[in-house]
């Protein structure tokens, strides 16, 4: 897990069916941002990877959005982000690192 998080910039611990991880992709996906996603009810260590993701964190709930590395939290933790005008420039950071 640790692996997915440090070679992504934007990583999405989601399920399939969850409307608050549609709500993170979408805002992902409206700003063009690519991220990646594991969907937790898809994969076969998706319980192991969410009590991983309550240690790292401290929350069970998903999503679990990480930018650069770090856990913003969940979708409306995302979404604030966003209206504060912090989102983007937590992406750059991470894009202006790829770029070394």
């Amino acid at each position: 897990m640790q692996d997915i998080i440090s070679h992504n910039c934007v990583v999405i611990f989601s399920k399939t069916r969850c409307p608050y991880c549609k709500m993170a992709k979408n805002l992902f996906e409206d700003l063009n941002v690519n991220y990646k996603a594991v969907e937790l009810d898809e994969n076969t260590n998706g319980r192991q990877f969410q009590d991983i993701l309550e240690q790292m964190t401290g929350g069970r709930t998903v999503p679990r959005v990480f930018i650069n590395g770090t856990c913003v939290g969940g979708a409306t933790d995302t979404q604030k982000l966003h209206e504060e005008g912090k989102l983007l420039s937590l992406i750059q950071q991470c894009q202006v690192k790829a770029n070394y």
